[in-house]
């Protein structure tokens, strides 16, 4: 064998375990390898500072809605969300998942975008101890909960609502917060999930999802991000186990329609018009909870 075969055979070999070792590290979240687990006290700790509440007008206690975003952190289309879910007497909860985390450094998100960093188990965890400080204020209704992911969001709420329905601890927390009920997800009584990541590396991808909670997927039509079959499956799925899904699918957009701020070169587009068709549906969806 010549030498630059060899040294072919070798440059395959180290590029094939690369291939593999960023596969498995996308896969830890059903794998159950994580980072350091925290007390749930020291993560909403981490987190509380940079959560923005939003409450509507009158006497609570209100509906509350948790709000999620895509992989490039929360965004300006979450703060308009916000007030458009107050006009309807709802109350929010912005949960930025990054900037705690020095996730909106140096491009760090681009690693959260590949699932390399914070995948949507981890990101669960963020979500068990919301509920938890949301069910500790009394100006909110923890029994009409509901969450509201973006993308990476929307796989962060499906991964939270799996494990919650398998009793399986999110992977960076010790433990359940001790102020959720049994199961976890007890008053989340409704997601809705637009252009959510639903591929094998989810911990919902094999469709073990609660069916008490009501579903609404807003999905894109070829998206180049997170394909949406395996959401129309898992809709699917829930529909047949007797929960409510409502499923719309947009044509002639892109991943990310909603949101106006894109990173350099990036080909998704905002779509104003599919945006206030699909913030439409969101307060629909929500008015009959």
């Amino acid at each position: 064998m010549t030498r630059w075969k060899r040294r072919l055979i070798w440059a395959l070999a180290v590029v094939a375990l690369l291939f593999s070792a960023v596969t498995l590290n996308s896969f830890r979240g059903r794998l159950g390898w994580s980072a350091v687990a925290l007390d749930p006290g020291e993560l909403l700790q981490d987190l509380a500072p940079e959560m923005v509440w939003t409450l509507p007008e009158g006497e609570g206690p209100h509906p509350v809605a948790m709000l999620l975003s895509g992989c490039d952190g929360p965004r300006r289309n979450l703060d308009l969300l916000a007030r458009e879910l107050a006009g309807i007497g709802w109350a929010s909860v912005k949960v930025d998942s990054h900037t705690p985390r020095g996730l909106g450094e140096n491009q760090l998100w681009r690693l959260v975008c590949t699932g390399q960093l914070l995948n949507g188990a981890e990101r669960a965890s963020d979500v068990a101890v919301t509920l938890a400080e949301i069910r500790s204020r009394a100006e909110l209704d923890a029994g009409r909960a509901v969450l509201i992911g973006l993308s990476h969001g929307g796989w962060a709420s499906l991964d939270f609502l799996a494990l919650s329905a398998e009793g399986v601890v999110p992977p960076l927390l010790t433990g359940w917060p001790a102020a959720l009920a049994s199961p976890p997800h007890t008053g989340v009584v409704g997601a809705v999930l637009y252009y959510p990541y639903c591929g094998p590396a989810a911990v919902g991808y094999r469709g073990d999802l609660p069916e008490d909670p009501r579903y609404l997927f807003l999905l894109v039509e070829g998206d180049m991000i997170t394909n949406e079959e395996r959401c129309l499956e898992i809709a699917g799925g829930l529909r047949a186990a007797g929960a409510e899904v409502g499923v719309h699918t947009f044509t002639g957009v892109t991943h990310g329609f909603d949101q106006q701020e894109k990173s350099d070169l990036s080909l998704l587009e905002f779509d104003p018009a599919a945006r206030a068709e699909a913030v439409a549906m969101t307060l629909d969806f929500l008015r009959d909870l």
